[in-house]
């Protein structure tokens, strides 16, 4: 793995350039050693997201961007809701998807459901950033590993949707469920709707990192970039 030197410190990529893993590499040539390791005296960790949407449509030509949310891993959740007036004033998500553009560089890694290319959160967000010029995050810049994936290898249930995952395995899921009718007042700019939407979306994002910390013992750290 290749460290993401674009988000690192001058202080934290010579700590990296000086220090050795187990193989007598550095860990800037080491990258990947350096996440197994978690060396103690490091001053700095890689960051990690746990990152969801919600959106009006499956396709970013046809619908925009309703919520955004990225939980850091035992931390705090960043992102917001669209409000009624964006939507009223035809702004839709221009403003909401810079911004969530900008918290996702907060991040070295981000994990998702469903989320990878040839997927949906990560191909609708570059759409819409594409779009209206914001700067989505380039190759290599942040790295993202989908439970979605990891969940179908390595499980076997009926259904692998989050929300059956998370039954399964007594994670409390979704208080805030899909009601079609909340949906269509959101998307007509109703400023409880879209409120209501972002409280799921929070949900999901809480979810997503119990599961993840389940899991994630039975795969290797990805090299794949968003």
């Amino acid at each position: 793995m290749i460290a993401p030197i674009k988000q690192l410190k001058k202080s934290e990529i010579e700590w990296l350039s000086e220090h050795r893993c187990r193989h007598s590499h550095t860990y800037l040539e080491h990258y990947n050693c350096f996440i197994e390791e978690k060396p103690e005296d490091c001053p700095f960790s890689e960051e990690v997201g746990f990152f969801d949407i919600e959106a009006s449509n499956f396709n970013a030509d046809f619908g925009y961007l309703l919520s955004y949310a990225i939980k850091r891993k035992n931390g705090e959740i960043y992102g917001r809701a669209l409000t009624g007036k964006e939507i009223r004033n035809y702004v839709f998500d221009k403003e909401l998807v810079q911004e969530c553009c900008k918290d996702l560089r907060r991040f070295h890694r981000i994990i998702v459901y469903y989320g990878t290319d040839y997927r949906f959160d990560i191909p609708f967000l570059r759409t819409r950033a594409i779009k209206y010029g914001h700067e989505f995050p380039l190759y290599k810049d942040i790295y993202v590993q989908d439970a979605y994936s990891l969940v179908k290898a390595k499980l076997k249930l009926h259904r692998n949707r989050l929300e059956s995952v998370c039954i399964e395995f007594d994670i409390p899921a979704k208080e805030h469920k899909l009601i079609p009718d909340i949906w269509q007042k959101a998307m007509a700019g109703h400023d409880e709707s879209l409120q209501y939407i972002w409280l799921h979306n929070k949900e999901d994002v809480i979810s997503l990192e119990k599961l993840w910390i389940k899991l994630e013992s039975y795969t290797l750290k990805s090299k794949r970039s968003i």
